[in-house]
């Protein structure tokens, strides 16, 4: 019993142009992610870079093993009925207006997109921005999806290196923009690690957790959604704005509570569900679901993102194992969830009551002893004293941080995204008496989620040592370029690091290679996350030096 389990987070960009409103968001964030691909050469140079192909195209996503049709309910929705945006095997081209281009919740359509001369940035290559596609050395994707920039890190097996690679891609992106300041012609870009724009627009934050298939998925909704509802009070972001367009004054605990609009569902840019039905595996189908949550907020404290990941897999495990059917946490079923998962969020104060189905009314904070009871109980019987020190970590924080926010709130500042904003907020409050509505806090609240350092109020406070660190920078600065050696993102990696030219297209679970003397692409798959790893296959790349060598090992020709 443990927290290790395969995951990964998925992470789209706020993105804007200071001084023009009316930018094209879907350029910009293809001018974003092309500029970490171009060639680290001239006013674009760094040390951080991406793998390119000989004539500056780059390795293509390779879309072929995508479903995002599929339904985890056992159906498959028909392509004609599906709206654009939910077409994630294909890229989503705009009309050349930038129409539905600020948003996941108003996709563009699909047709030709009309752009403006190519640039240092935009390539020729790139005509369609919503093309801009880059598989890094880490094992990560860059893309632009719904007019942002995302950056979706490799797969990871424990909490902590998900945090170190979620940290790494706030890394890269800066990078971005960093080349863009100095490229002449375009005008500085700035993004933000945030999850709404104030004004009605909601972009995502998604995480991944790869269970096994077996386990009922009825089971995967009954007992996480109590869990995703009473979540927010240890890894919410915080927001200025109550309501989807922030048109009533207040704080709250959570940037995308307001955009959530039914239980379960597969959509994940209108009626937003708590649980989302994708039934896209990534990996061997008839072993393995990926859980793809869309609940979460982007995080930039590193406790409540070890936490946020880490609690989640405990749960999963517990759903897994059948452990939830009694004890503590095992009817929390709730009346109305959509409701409760609002009305949680708009009390920072955590006192508000939500009612199960059975009557009872619990606090989002008396669920979450519920479920951290339930799994320390359930980590006791199992593991015991062989408990490993990933899951150890998770418990003891858990309980710390829901003990503190039963008696001083403000105690958590140091780990908690929602409770560090929160007292920002307050102390511009007391110091000019600022009501909750006041276009100043609101500014604030964009500044705390600025990825450039010299900005963004949260990497100041954390500058000044008023958050706790859990990955040392070297060690996120190390996850920009290098891959997981864990998981099969480190073969992956390592193939772009290593024979970048000669690999044609990637995926999460293929890498497709173009090699001399063979009449046709070579593809490897990839289908079982836990192997590709530097244990398995990190001899037999040092004995390849090139990509004809390793295609000839693989095939035995």
């Amino acid at each position: 019993m443990s927290v290790r389990r395969v995951t990964g987070i998925e992470t789209e960009y706020g993105i804007s142009v200071p001084g023009d409103p009316g930018a094209n968001p879907m350029l910009l964030s293809a001018q974003v992610v092309n500029a970490y691909a171009a060639p680290a050469t001239g006013s674009l140079s760094s040390s951080l870079g991406a793998t390119a192909r000989p004539g500056g195209s780059r390795t293509r996503w390779d879309y072929e093993d995508e479903a995002p049709l599929r339904d985890a309910r056992g159906f498959e929705v028909a392509r004609r009925a599906a709206d654009p945006s939910q077409l994630t095997d294909a890229p989503l081209r705009g009309d050349g207006r930038g129409k539905g281009a600020g948003a996941d919740g108003e996709p563009g359509e699909r047709g030709r997109w009309t752009v403006p001369a190519a640039s240092d940035v935009v390539s020729a290559e790139t005509e369609d921005p919503s093309t801009a596609n880059v598989v890094l050395t880490n094992g990560a994707r860059l893309y632009v999806d719904h007019a942002h920039p995302e950056y979706s890190s490799p797969e990871v097996l424990t909490p902590r290196d998900a945090v170190r690679w979620d940290r790494a891609g706030e890394r890269i992106v800066l990078e971005s923009l960093r080349r863009i300041a100095a490229t002449p012609g375009l005008a500085p870009v700035t993004l933000y690690k945030n999850n709404t724009d104030g004004k009605g627009a909601s972009y995502g934050t998604h995480e991944n957790y790869l269970m096994a298939r077996a386990t009922p998925f009825g089971d995967v909704v009954r007992h996480l959604v109590p869990f995703f509802v009473s979540r927010q009070v240890v890894a919410g972001a915080g927001r200025v704005g109550i309501g989807q367009d922030s048109a009533t004054a207040g704080y709250q605990l959570s940037q995308r509570a307001d955009f959530f609009e039914t239980e379960v569902g597969l959509e994940t840019t209108m009626k937003r569900p708590i649980v989302n039905t994708r039934d896209e595996p990534h990996a061997t189908a008839e072993k393995y679901r990926r859980l793809h949550v869309i609940v979460g907020d982007a995080t930039f404290c590193e406790v409540a993102t070890l936490l946020k990941v880490g609690t989640t897999s405990l749960v999963l495990s517990m759903v897994e194992a059948g452990a939830l059917a009694g004890g503590p946490a095992g009817d929390l079923q709730l009346s109305d969830p959509v409701r409760a998962l609002h009305e949680v969020s708009h009390d920072p104060s955590l006192r508000q009551l939500v009612r199960l189905r059975d009557g009872r009314r619990l606090s989002a904070l008396d669920l979450q002893w519920a479920y951290f009871e339930a799994a320390r109980a359930f980590v006791d019987e199992r593991t015991g004293a062989d408990t490993d020190a990933d899951t150890v970590e998770v418990l003891q924080r858990w309980e710390s941080v829901l003990t503190r926010l039963g008696t001083d709130v403000s105690s958590c500042a140091r780990e908690l995204d929602w409770v560090a904003k929160l007292q920002l907020l307050e102390a511009y409050r007391s110091r000019d008496g600022l009501a909750w509505d006041s276009a100043r806090l609101k500014a604030v609240d964009l500044q705390w989620s600025d990825v450039r350092p010299e900005k963004g109020l949260y990497l100041r406070l954390e500058q000044r040592g008023r958050v706790e660190r859990l990955v040392a920078e070297e060690d996120v600065r190390r996850a920009v370029e290098h891959p997981p050696e864990d998981t099969r993102a480190y073969f992956r990696g390592e193939c772009l690091a290593r024979y970048g030219p000669r690999v044609a297209a990637a995926s999460w679970d293929s890498v497709i290679f173009d090699v001399a003397g063979r009449g046709a692409l070579q593809r490897v798959p990839t289908l079982e996350p836990l192997r590709g790893t530097r244990e398995h296959v990190g001899a037999l790349l040092d004995r390849c030096p090139t990509a004809e060598d390793l295609v000839a090992a693989l095939t035995g020709g």
